[in-house]
């Protein structure tokens, strides 16, 4: 798979777009991301950012963020909408961060190395050999990937994993600053009416 021309282009001045409205919002939200850590901290035992090593762009590995939501004896390396019962796990202000999708904030700091974009595939956990297949053959590893992208849009943790890779694949094929603009507002609305959360495998996959 190769990038058209016209995605050659628009790939540099996305990276600056992402890294300029990364400060920006860096700042703007400074006081939340202060707030919801004192919280996180002094609510319940551990450090405030929960970090892991995912896959990003050209297979390269790089240490995602996230605030912490759950306790520090869950499982490590297991996506949460794969426990038999995540709420367990899942602290008070962790449930809301979850909810609100809040958790992803600390990503700015991916966004603002350039190991992430606002919009992208999904990085997939280091040990996701299967989705990381799909996404060589459908050319979509060649991304930096996302804080959301278009499988979080048309379906999120619902999804199994060669759906939520064949849209990976269309958006490789389709990406641009439209439409990339259109996911990234697509996601609030998602957000906002709580599409595709799924917190444990018992869970209804409607």
């Amino acid at each position: 798979m190769k990038l058209r021309v016209r995605q050659k282009i628009y790939l540099p001045f996305k990276a600056f777009l992402d890294f300029i409205f990364a400060i920006l919002l860096i700042v703007i939200l400074s006081p939340i991301l202060i707030i919801f850590s004192i919280i996180i901290k002094c609510s319940s035992k551990g450090p405030v950012l929960f970090k892991q090593k995912r896959i990003g762009k050209k297979n390269s590995f790089f240490t995602l963020y996230k605030f912490r939501t759950m306790r520090i004896d869950a499982p490590h390396d297991v996506p949460t909408h794969m426990l038999d019962n995540p709420d367990k796990y899942i602290t008070g202000i962790g449930r809301f961060l979850r909810k609100t999708s809040l958790d992803e904030l600390p990503q700015l700091l991916n966004i603002l190395t350039l190991k992430m974009s606002f919009v992208g595939p999904r990085p997939a956990l280091y040990n996701q050999d299967d989705l990381m297949k799909f996404r060589n053959d459908n050319g979509s590893f060649l991304l930096r990937p996302g804080l959301t992208g278009y499988a979080q849009i048309k379906g999120r943790d619902t999804l199994p994993i060669d759906i939520k890779a064949d849209f990976d694949g269309q958006y490789f094929n389709k990406f641009g600053i439209w439409f990339d603009i259109k996911i990234f507002f697509m996601t609030f609305i998602k957000v906002f009416k709580e599409d595709g959360i799924k917190e444990g495998r018992n869970n209804n996959e409607n």
